[in-house]
């Protein structure tokens, strides 16, 4: 069932989402050569501790760590490691916050020193594919839109648009109907209504979006070993055009 927000509630979110922005904006000081994605998730608990949030998906069906940390060819809900991330690397952050039991979610893929091209237009493409999505988040239009504006971004630059995994509703929980694909034809689905909140959410590969997971049964690998990236805001629908309240 789709639940609407009032105005008051989609401030209480956007309050979760600039913390969450700042969070991101910290983050990218500190994504370089020789960090680890542990040490990483260690400064994102401390940083929504002093600001009075929690990491919602810490615990969540047994997950272990405050973000998920997915490195190359890791698509997503990869763990963090103590392993040191290497120049060219490239990593997403993927993290919920809860202020005041309001969430907002946000993935972020950043390049580690220097990158190859292959991977630097990989990250503008999905980049991208996610505004593309965005602008389609207006009342009266349909979930489809959203996902044949990305797929259609994404495919004619040559990138694989991942089917197994969307975006979705939030609100007091995680994951709120409706589901969020990123591909598929226009005009279908759910309408889109004001005061809904949902999250856009493209993960992009390099070559074939086939996905194969890990034996941890968390992490999720492109089936071809190729590259993949994601960037994600929490999106309000309202009368006067998308509200990203994720915006960093």
């Amino acid at each position: 069932m789709i639940t609407l927000k009032t105005r008051a509630q989609i401030e209480q979110m956007a309050q979760a989402g600039r913390i969450l922005a700042a969070c991101h904006r910290a983050i990218a000081k500190r994504i370089r050569p020789g960090v680890t994605t542990w040490e990483i998730d260690q400064f994102v608990e401390r940083f929504l501790a002093r600001h009075g949030a929690v990491p919602e998906q810490k615990g969540y069906q047994g997950y272990p760590y405050a973000t998920c940390a997915s490195v190359n060819d890791v698509i997503c809900h990869g763990f963090p490691s103590k392993e040191p991330l290497q120049e060219g690397d490239i990593v997403t952050i993927d993290m919920v916050v809860n202020f005041g039991g309001w969430l907002a979610d946000s993935a972020w893929s950043y390049p580690v020193g220097a990158i190859s091209r292959k991977a630097r237009q990989l990250l503008n493409v999905t980049k991208a594919a996610l505004y593309a999505g965005i602008e389609q988040a207006l009342p009266g239009k349909r979930i489809g839109d959203i996902s044949h504006a990305v797929q259609t971004y994404a495919e004619s630059r040559g990138c694989g648009v991942v089917r197994q995994f969307t975006g979705h509703g939030i609100g007091q929980k995680i994951h709120e109907d409706p589901y969020v694909p990123h591909f598929g034809p226009p005009g279908r689905g759910v309408r889109l209504k004001e005061g809904m909140v949902i999250t856009v959410e493209p993960m992009l590969t390099a070559g074939s979006y086939d996905v194969r997971i890990d034996d941890d049964g968390w992490t999720a690998r492109t089936a071809d070993g190729s590259l993949a990236a994601q960037y994600e805001h929490t999106i309000a629908i309202t009368r006067d055009g998308p509200l990203i309240l994720t915006a960093q």
